[in-house]
């Protein structure tokens, strides 16, 4: 029997309720399901043009983990300043460049292993167990351009630059009322520069927060251009901050006492020792890689070498630039371990204690691994007290193993603050970029620019 002569059979004629009732599948039912899915795709659609990051929320979660994106983290002024080129991992929409990083970060060795007769038989240093996992992303901002996303944008001025070529800008500006830096990744940038781009900022996320690290506040990574943003330390980087403090007249005050050097290394070595307890070498510390707020707070930076070991693994070139507070172990080519960065601590303190002289300034750096091997040490800078001097010696040890741990340097520092002096320290004389350049190591064949 047919519908119709079911409504015949079941209805009287002129009655449309009746009527209906028999057809309601077809004249009910099947339109409104489709009205709906009209309605439901559109939306979508509109969404996908115009929202991007609230069709990102909606996805499944696992379609979201098979795919992240990297970062390259912000920088400070290109060069010899500490935020340039810092690299580290962000799960983000698969746009761009993907990548499939490991589920926890090993540390890595700084160098390859060679033989070396000089050099004592030391043990070799305890494998790290890799126990850092990442669980934190950055925050994600308004992806509108710049400068509508933020206030009062203006470049960055650089004060001394190795490198003239980036990929990335620098801008300062004012977030959410507070002063921020801009990293800005320029549209020329290829893939392999966008994915190292992201991966720094997630880097960062991924490592939390500490009172001693440089805060990440967020990232722009849905859409062109790319952008981390940073907390501002008004004072820059601690090796700019120190050569201020040798001149009569400067914009912001820089004044130096010992108290206020075992307050800052204090400040470097907890954050150190955050890392440590991640089982994370720093493997690059020193006064340029530490930034100093406007309330003379140190954050430890220079966190490039972290990332890109876990990524690249223990090779890698030798850089004439970081000999001079390279611990004896890597001058020979063995395995970085924590004692490492606890000689270069120690490099750190002299630095501070003699407001920025190159250390070793007297030795080549080929001749740099025959001097310690000598028993040779840092000398007695004129300003260091006996107890600062004590720490530095005992940091900057020939043998790992009779370095001190971070925990016993930090509870040296803790002492020796308490009867520290608060006398200025004075030195004559603004620094001689040439002539530092060369004590440092850096050698001839790098370029410069001072700006």
């Amino acid at each position: 029997m047919s519908s119709l002569s079911e409504a015949d059979f079941r209805c009287k004629h002129g009655d449309t309720i009746c009527e209906i009732r028999v057809y309601e599948q077809e004249v009910i039912v099947v339109p409104i399901f489709l009205l709906a899915s009209f309605l439901v795709t559109l939306v979508f659609i509109l969404l996908l043009r115009f929202c991007p990051e609230k069709v990102d929320r909606i996805r499944p979660a696992a379609s979201k983990s098979n795919s992240r994106r990297m970062l390259h983290g912000i920088d400070a002024p290109p060069g010899i300043n500490v935020l340039e080129h810092e690299s580290i991992a962000l799960d983000v929409p698969s746009s761009y460049s993907t990548f499939h990083p490991p589920d926890s970060y090993p540390s890595k060795d700084l160098s390859v292993s060679a033989s070396t007769p000089a050099l004592p038989p030391s043990p070799p240093p305890q494998p790290f167990t890799p126990s850092f996992i990442p669980i934190v992303q950055p925050r994600e901002l308004p992806r509108k351009r710049l400068p509508e996303s933020f206030n009062l944008v203006t470049p960055l001025p650089t004060a001394f630059s190795l490198h003239s070529d980036s990929s990335v800008s620098l801008y300062r500006a004012r977030m959410e009322n507070r002063n921020v830096v801009l990293r800005v990744l320029n549209d020329s940038a290829d893939a392999t520069e966008r994915h190292s781009f992201l991966g720094f900022a997630s880097f960062l996320a991924q490592l939390g927060p500490h009172p001693f690290l440089p805060e990440l506040l967020g990232v722009v990574s849905l859409r062109a251009p790319l952008v981390t943003v940073v907390e501002e330390l008004e004072n820059r980087d601690l090796l700019s901050f120190l050569w201020r403090c040798r001149q009569e007249h400067v914009d912001l005050p820089c004044e130096m006492t010992e108290r206020r050097i075992f307050t800052m290394a204090q400040q470097v070595a907890s954050a150190l020792e955050f890392l440590h307890s991640k089982d994370l070498l720093h493997g690059n510390i020193r006064a340029r890689n530490v930034l100093v707020s406007k309330e003379f707070t140190t954050k430890l930076w220079g966190l490039h070498g972290v990332y890109t070991r876990k990524n690249q693994g223990p090779t890698r070139k030798d850089d004439t630039s970081m000999k001079k507070w390279q611990a004896p172990e890597l001058l020979a080519k063995r395995p970085a371990s924590q004692s490492s960065d606890i000689w270069s601590f120690g490099i750190l303190l002299y630095e501070m204690a003699t407001l920025g002289e190159a250390p070793f300034a007297e030795i080549s750096v080929n001749e740099l691994l025959q001097f310690h091997q000598r028993g040779k040490s840092l000398k007695k800078p004129s300003n260091c007290s006996a107890t600062l001097y004590t720490v530095i010696k005992g940091c900057c040890q020939w043998k790992d193993q009779d370095r001190p741990s971070l925990a016993e340097v930090s509870r040296k520092l803790v002492s020796g603050e308490k009867s520290a002096s608060d006398k200025v320290f004075k030195t004559s004389g603004t620094v001689n970029i040439e002539k530092y350049l060369q004590e440092a190591g850096y050698g001839e064949t790098n370029s410069y620019t001072v700006f």
